[in-house]
């Protein structure tokens, strides 16, 4: 049944406030679900490598990370400045030391004893501050910002993070090599890698780094591990 417009027309009646008229038959797919469930997924055309967004760390096999006898030649490289600078100074402060000698009351023989001179300890003084500023340098600001040490970059490989594949920055890598401290014990952490799946140090476990070839380009993100 219609109502009769005034115009004298059939119209249909009027329908309630907030009708919609139901869709066509057909198939729609079902609604995406919401942001908190992952949708659209976060970083979701960002590229690789988007600042501040960390990367999934890829699942390498034992063999793409760096082997221990690299790692532990990198360290004796590394070591080469500081023995030479440390040496110097203590052959010099050896050299000006002062020498007494005193014969014994028999008649036989004596004693001698031996100072250093004040020359002698300065200069040892500052050679070992030498070598202080070059492993804060070579190990914090040179192996934190580029990954690699002077001994990691002459074998080709270098220090980064496992989330990012990054150098993990002056303060972390300077950190790192106090946390080498760990390893010391027994020096069951340096003969960590010689089993360990990732090739990892205690100091690598701890500040979650792993060593890689620099050579190729970085590994696929592929998932965590």
């Amino acid at each position: 049944m219609t109502e009769e417009s005034p115009a004298g027309g059939n119209q249909p009646p009027p329908r309630p406030p907030g009708y919609y008229p139901p869709p066509p038959p057909g198939y729609y797919p079902p609604p995406p679900p919401p942001y908190a469930a992952g949708y659209p997924p976060p970083g979701a055309g960002q590229p690789q490598g988007y600042p501040g967004m960390p990367q999934p760390v890829a699942a390498l096999p034992k063999e793409a990370y760096t082997p221990w006898i690299r790692r532990v030649g990198a360290a004796l490289i590394d070591a080469i400045p500081v023995v030479i600078v440390v040496g110097i100074g203590e052959a010099i402060m050896f050299a000006t030391g002062n020498t007494a000698c005193q014969p014994s009351e028999s008649g036989y023989g004596g004693s001698c004893t031996s100072s250093p001179s004040g020359l002698g300890v300065f200069v040892a003084f500052v050679a070992w501050l030498l070598a202080v500023a070059y492993s804060i340098w070579n190990y914090g600001y040179r192996q934190g910002t580029t990954g690699s040490s002077i001994g990691k970059s002459v074998l080709k490989f270098k220090v980064v993070s496992e989330s990012t594949w990054q150098p993990i920055g002056f303060g972390m890598s300077f950190v790192r090599q106090i946390v080498h401290i760990v390893d010391g014990i027994c020096y069951l952490g340096y003969l960590w890698p010689l089993w360990d799946a990732k090739r990892q140090t205690f100091a690598d476990k701890i500040m979650s780094t792993v060593c890689l070839p620099t050579e190729g380009a970085p590994p696929p993100a592929t998932g965590r591990r």
